[in-house]
């Protein structure tokens, strides 16, 4: 056996750090707007078929239940190697295309490629958000605000490459997404392991979180503050790499945890005997075939006598099983235990934040999607303003939505789908502001937007997870995943694109160059937000039922001010 690493011990806070790196390449699918001005130039696509393009890239990010089922069964760092392969060869392809290395490329071809691309992102974030879920099983909101934090916070980071680095070229953005995002998953998958988990309060914890929060706060202001001077300014080379250089510092901040860690060790306190269920035991790659990589064997084999037998099970399932007798008979999970995917699809609860989910991201992603024509339509020079505006806003809500639903899940028991319901609300009033086209509220509503859309992930995330239980978390978080594909199918490329496509042929009726394919003014996209304000009204409706429904749930949860698992076996 290898040595025993202790409670707060330096593993899961590395794997944390090495996980905002992989979270930012995963974002490589909101870089669709800075090359999707080239897909249509240079190849000749109209609007649809670029809505069509943009389905194909939510469909890629969000398709994740192959990886859900894998990140059970085999180590993180496989999953992070099949992910940065995805990306070599769906990028590699598009680069092939756009750069008419390989001309006449047919466009499902390219659909397809988009798909495998942005696929790599389903395999990066559930490689981590599943380990470190795990990892940090009693801080489950500030860790998914983080990870859904940095990611939403990738845009900006992948902006200010093409506007500070690649000089605005599309062809030099696709073959840096070819290169780059293997390279960081082969640099980063070491570091990314399974480690049993605390089960006891650590006063130091909370202070980590918040460095993480507030350093990772400094970065999008950073990312915000340099995009505008490279849009403003046109700095030099060496300003823009030395501007790189800074932001890198910045992504690396989160390792000043480990590293205090290393350097001023906290001295650990001998209170009689202590079982490794305090431990953070890193699982070791050689016990692999014993017992699953993110998540050792089931407790209900190990630990069907005492509480004190229950102390000895040094794996994430106690959380589950804290038996109180032998088990006479299987029953059904309630909620809060560990469900099978196959029990967790036949709940109300399931399909309730499915659809709250759904009707949510669905509608914003649409806007995401054509920000670029957006901000073309409404005489906007140069939509990366716009674009970086909304990653950050994004990044905001999903690093405030963990937090704030975490501290007021402990302190008032408030359950966390009641956030869904108030941003849903601002998103539609942001919807009817799009709508209206007034002069001065185009940066507004696309901020106010990016913080409601960025609150949807963060929940969403803890609330399955508290729900459903964690034993099988990457499968039914990447089941809920699927609806941002599904939104954009509907909304974006079924109703936005065929809406944008038709305004356009009535303004460009007659004319037939380069140009007849554009469209300005409001009219452009003004019944598509109304649609989608109508859409989140019946979003806010599911949410408010959603809600008083897991009212009961949360006050079991959270009576004692943190999270506490029903005292039932696993099964």
């Amino acid at each position: 056996m290898p040595p025993a690493v202790k409670a707060g011990s330096r593993p899961p806070w590395v794997g944390l750090a090495a996980a905002v790196w992989v979270q930012v390449a995963a974002g490589s699918a909101y870089t669709f707007p800075l090359y999707s001005h080239s897909l249509k130039s240079v190849l000749g696509y109209n609007q649809r078929q670029l809505t069509m393009l943009g389905v194909a890239n939510d469909f890629g990010e969000n398709f994740g239940m192959i990886p859900g089922v894998v990140c059970n069964r085999f180590p993180p760092w496989l999953v992070l190697l099949i992910g940065g392969a995805c990306s070599f060869l769906g990028f590699g392809v598009l680069w092939l295309g756009v750069s008419q290395t390989v001309s006449g490329l047919p466009f499902w071809v390219l659909w397809i490629a988009l798909c495998i691309a942005t696929n790599s992102s389903a395999w990066l974030g559930t490689g981590v958000l599943v380990t470190n879920m795990r990892n940090f099983p009693l801080s489950r909101g500030p860790v998914a605000g983080i990870l859904k934090g940095y990611i939403g916070l990738s845009a900006a980071v992948y902006t200010e490459i093409y506007i500070g680095l690649l000089r605005d070229s599309s062809t030099k953005l696709l073959l840096f997404l070819t290169l780059g995002i293997p390279g960081i998953c082969l640099a980063m998958m070491y570091f990314v392991r399974p480690c049993t988990p605390s089960l006891e309060e650590d006063s130091s914890e909370h202070g980590h979180f918040l460095f993480t929060q507030i350093s990772s706060i400094l970065l999008g202001l950073y990312l915000c503050a340099t995009t505008v001077l490279d849009d403003v300014a046109s700095p030099s080379d060496a300003v823009a790499y030395s501007l790189f250089a800074v932001m890198v510092l910045l992504l690396l901040a989160p390792l000043a945890i480990p590293l205090k860690m290393t350097l001023y060790p906290k001295k650990s306190k001998k209170i009689g005997s202590i079982g490794p269920s305090g431990s953070s035991d890193c699982l070791i790659e050689g016990n692999l075939d014993k017992s699953e990589p993110l998540l050792a064997q089931s407790s209900s084999t190990t630990n069907a006598g005492s509480i004190q037998e229950a102390d000895d099970v040094s794996d994430v399932d106690i959380l589950l099983a804290e038996g109180e007798g032998a088990v006479k008979k299987k029953r059904r999970p309630k909620r809060g235990e560990d469900f099978e995917f196959r029990e967790a699809v036949i709940k109300a609860d399931f399909w309730l934040l499915f659809l709250v989910y759904f009707l949510g991201v669905g509608s914003g992603v649409t806007v995401l999607n054509n920000l670029a024509q957006i901000g073309i339509a409404a005489g906007v020079d140069d939509t990366t303003i716009l674009l970086c505006l909304f990653s950050f806003c994004n990044f905001a809500g999903r690093l405030a939505g963990g937090a704030v639903s975490e501290y007021f899940v402990r302190s008032k028991m408030f359950p966390r789908p009641i956030w869904m319901t108030c941003t849903q609300v601002i998103m539609i009033i942001t919807y009817l502001l799009f709508a209206s086209g007034l002069n001065g509220t185009l940066y507004a509503s696309t901020a106010l937007l990016g913080i409601c859309y960025g609150v949807q992930f963060s929940v969403m995330v803890p609330t399955a997870s508290e729900l459903f239980g964690l034993k099988h978390f990457g499968l039914i978080y990447n089941f809920m995943l699927l609806g941002n594909p599904l939104g954009a199918l509907l909304f974006s490329a079924g109703l936005a694109g065929y809406l944008y496509d038709v305004e356009a042929a009535k303004q460009n009726s007659g004319f037939h160059d380069a140009l007849s394919n554009s469209c300005l003014g409001p009219n452009c996209f003004r019944i598509t937000f109304l649609a989608l304000a109508g859409v989140c009204s019946l979003g806010t409706l599911l949410s408010i039922i959603l809600t008083v429904r897991l009212k009961p749930v949360y006050q079991m949860l959270y009576a004692g001010g943190s999270f506490r698992q029903p005292r039932s076996l696993n099964h």
